[in-house]
Parts: structure tokens; sequence; C-alpha cells
């Protein structure tokens, strides 16, 4: 039950967040985030591509590929939930998929991604991004360590 309210969590609170940077006009951005001093900025961005735009041109492609890769964590959530343990493995996976439904939600009824972070220091100054794509970066590091700490375990069972 923990996981699946993660999954709903992650998502609907980014969907909530994009909600509301639509919600203003295009006039309102870029604004800073109090207390950050300006490093971090919300900004408004309607991306119909990959990250940084890229293969807008193909938007079929840019539905599809997430769809099943999504579909594929969906696979590995559903085949794990059962087992005990991998608790690690199950958050991050849970985090992707929130993450991923929010994103996949956007492209399939907005036509494109709401991107409205964006950190104003080098190198990450390059890039807009949203909640959605921080609980799948997260994710992805959790899963990792997850993968890691059993590699570990089991060579020193050897």
């Amino acid at each position: 039950m923990f996981y699946a309210a993660l999954i709903a969590l992650t998502s609907v609170l980014d969907l909530a967040l994009k909600s509301g940077v639509e919600s203003q006009p295009d006039t309102a951005y870029p604004r800073d985030v109090k207390g950050t001093g300006g490093l971090v900025q919300v900004r408004k961005l309607h991306n119909e591509g990959f990250p940084m735009g890229i293969m807008k041109e193909k938007p079929e492609l840019v539905r599809c590929l997430p769809l099943a890769v999504a579909s594929s964590l969906l696979l590995r959530f559903s085949c794990l939930l059962p087992k005990k343990g991998n608790h690690l493995e199950k958050a991050g996976l849970a985090c992707m998929i929130g993450g991923a439904c929010s994103n996949l939600f956007d492209r399939f009824f907005r036509g494109y991604v709401v991107d409205y972070l964006y950190i104003n220091k080098e190198p990450a100054s390059k890039v807009i991004f949203n909640l959605g794509d921080v609980f799948i970066a997260g994710g992805t590091v959790l899963a990792g360590l997850s993968g890691l700490f059993r590699a570990v375990t089991e060579r020193k069972k050897r």
C-alpha cells in the first residue's frame, strides 16, 4: 500500500504544480523561488520532445517510447511487489513510475510536458525540468543503489 501511495503522491504533486504553472500567464515567469536567493526559479516551458526538446519532430516516438519504458518499469514493479524485502528497489521503482505517469499524462493530454524548475548555476542552468523528472532521477538512483547493495551482499556470501 505504501508504494501505491508513493506513486500516487508523486504523480499528483507534480501534476498540481504543473497545473499551477499553466494557470499563470507567460508574463508571470521567470520568478525566483523565495529563500533561494535567485538560485532556483520557476519558469514555464512546453517541451514537445525528450529532454531539451530532442526529437520533438517525431511526436509518436516521443509518446510511445516513454510509455514502453514506463510499462517495463511497472512490470518489474509488479513482479517485485509480492516478494519480501527489496524495499529500496521498490521505492525507487515507485518514484520512477510516479514521475513517468505525470509526464505521460502531459504527453497524451496536453501534447507536451510542462517543465518549470530552473537552477541558475552551471552546469544545471542548461535545462528546465519538473518534479516528475526529479522523481525519475531519484528513483533511478535508489534502484541502482539497491542493485549495488545486493551485489556487494552476494559477493560477501561467497
